[in-house]
């Protein structure tokens, strides 16, 4: 029997033959590991000009990308099962966390995010990133894909629920990213086209109610992305002094450290949201086009893991959470530009930031599982 296995499956014999690699002990992809390393090695480059060279900034910076490599490394350790087991708690844990938030949350700078414990706080909407797609992902593929009429119907719930929640805090970056997490795992599910297109028909129809119970400064956002020049000293000030850095950069910048309009403090939080308009002065577009190549090549790779998943549930936590991590990337650039509304979502590993790192290479852990679950059915 085992000769005749042989010489019908020969490449299963050879597969059998090699010796594990380094990556297979450490249930880790080399490939999204090294580029993951080099994009936060680029951020804190560009981190140390664009915080006014403190190395203080670079420091914590440098401490919190570590906490998020370790788990990272923790989670991808992880089966992707053993994870979706415990979605349908970890969802009612995150919304009751949310509803705190809005009851007893603490406030800042006309936002009640965040939830204050004894010698910390911290921000229940950063779990949602994770939980949201693990428990969509979970659900859709215990049923019959395509999704029915009411398996899509209960998934919008799942995600309505959260996002309303995170909308009054308010915070409509974080919402809108989670909503779309939510809505990529729908995507990949297969849903049909007809039912995409009623969606944004009704979304279409939905925006005038919409605009109708956004907070004024949201609508001033709006308004100032249609004529920044409105107001260029007050609202408008944040994407003019933007669009000036990008433009003056050129092909190869001004240098490193000799960005005028961050250097001089013209460009407002340029260690943080508009950290790429320091990228594009300071290094032209030549360095833009770098950062863009580490980030398509890092959502090229969790596409490729996520297309190769062994199964539903891989595939559709796997892809909505790359997905969403591609939103991250263009939502960010889109309000630095001028092309989208300013809506406070930093760009993923280089803005200076604290939960928001550790929660994406959280996200990228639970990718490295789905690699890691195929592998070891391989073996």
């Amino acid at each position: 029997m085992g000769r005749e296995f042989e010489r019908y499956m020969p490449e299963a014999h050879d597969h059998l033959r090699q010796r594990p690699s380094l990556w297979s002990y450490t249930n880790l992809d080399g490939w999204l590991l090294l580029l993951l390393l080099a994009l936060c090695g680029f951020g804190l480059f560009i981190l140390y000009s664009a915080s006014g060279q403190d190395m203080g900034y670079v420091t914590r910076q440098a401490i919190r990308m570590g906490v998020g490599f370790f788990v990272m490394i923790v989670l991808a350790q992880f089966t992707p099962r053993f994870l979706g087991r415990w979605a349908p708690a970890l969802y009612l844990i995150g919304v009751a966390l949310l509803v705190c938030v809005i009851l007893f949350g603490v406030g800042a700078k006309g936002a009640q995010r965040w939830i204050a414990l004894p010698g910390f706080r911290f921000q229940p909407s950063e779990i949602m990133k994770l939980v949201l797609p693990l428990t969509v992902a979970f659900y859709l593929a215990h049923r019959p894909l395509p999704p029915r009429v009411k398996h899509i119907f209960i998934s919008l719930m799942l995600v309505g629920i959260p996002t309303v929640l995170i909308m009054k805090q308010p915070d409509l970056g974080t919402s809108l990213l989670i909503a779309s997490s939510g809505i990529f795992v729908l995507l990949l599910s297969g849903i049909l086209w007809r039912y995409i297109f009623a969606a944004l028909g009704l979304a279409a129809a939905a925006l005038p109610g919409l605009w109708m119970v956004m907070k004024d400064y949201q609508k001033q956002r709006v308004l100032t992305f249609l004529d920044p020049e409105s107001d260029p000293l007050g609202s408008g000030w944040n994407i003019i002094q933007s669009k000036t850095a990008i433009g003056s950069g050129g092909l190869s910048g001004k240098g490193w450290l000799s960005g005028t309009q961050s250097q001089l403090d013209f460009l407002p939080e340029s260690h943080t949201d508009f950290i790429i308009a320091v990228v594009a002065e300071e290094m032209g577009l030549i360095g833009v086009l770098i950062l863009l190549t580490l980030y398509l090549l890092i959502i090229a790779r969790g596409l490729v893991i996520a297309a190769r998943a062994p199964d539903s549930f891989g595939r559709l936590l796997a892809g909505s959470l790359i997905l969403t991590f591609f939103v991250y990337v263009f939502v960010n650039i889109g309000m630095v530009s001028g092309l989208l509304p300013v809506v406070g979502v930093p760009l993923p590993l280089v803005s200076y930031g604290g939960t928001s790192i550790v929660t994406l290479m959280a996200g990228f852990g639970i990718i490295m599982s789905v690699h890691s679950y195929r592998t070891m059915l391989l073996k």
